[in-house]
């Protein structure tokens, strides 16, 4: 009885569309961690606060542990140090409530040599995209730079800007779906979280 209300609380408190049930999918390790890096980075541009992550806790498991559980373990610090996620505590035994980074977080990530980037590529050129979404671009670029103490950049500056910023929101967007309305509202949270911080 007690588990059938956690989960209603669950359902009320995440829905279907922030939980990522892994258990109910069965992947091995390396697919759950795949999967849960690319799903997390979209719930944060798409701008979620929290979501729970259910890995199992693996009493079914041959050697009565859960490897997609372990795989989940070592992604979150990943994602801490890459500011997708701004921390993570074990729900249950077997899930994890993950809480989101904003997305401005996502620009001021160091690189570091021992993990790999997931990075879709960019193209030559902007110029593909819809005039709004460039002006959204040109602009949360600006202010990024002006963060950083650029306050009047080279155009060359600002073209850098405008592709990096472009490949870090771009890599963190579904497959599916119109992938330029997605960018557009990332690319307006990111403008708000910095006029609000």
């Amino acid at each position: 009885m007690a588990i059938r209300i956690d989960r209603a609380f669950d359902e009320l408190r995440f829905g279907a569309s922030r939980t990522l049930n892994l258990r109910a999918m069965q992947p091995t390790a390396s697919q759950a961690s795949t999967l849960a890096d690319s799903w997390l980075r979209q719930q944060q541009v798409l701008g979620a606060d929290e979501a729970l992550v259910i890995t199992g806790r693996g009493n079914n498991s041959v050697d009565g542990f859960s490897p997609v559980r372990e795989s989940i373990v070592k992604l979150l610090p990943s994602l801490r140090r890459r500011n997708v996620i701004i921390g993570y505590a074990e729900h249950t035994p077997g899930s994890f409530v993950v809480t989101f980074a904003p997305v401005r977080a996502l620009f001021e990530t160091p690189k570091r040599r021992r993990e790999r980037v997931v990075a879709k590529p960019v193209p030559p050129s902007l110029k593909a995209l819809d005039d709004e979404t460039v002006h959204q671009l040109r602009d949360l670029s600006a202010v990024s730079l002006a963060v950083l103490g650029i306050q009047s950049p080279t155009a060359l500056q600002l073209e850098d800007e405008m592709q990096r910023q472009f490949a870090v929101l771009s890599a963190a967007l579904p497959d599916d779906g119109d992938r330029e309305a997605l960018l557009q509202q990332a690319l307006l949270r990111a403008a708000e979280e910095y006029e609000a911080g």
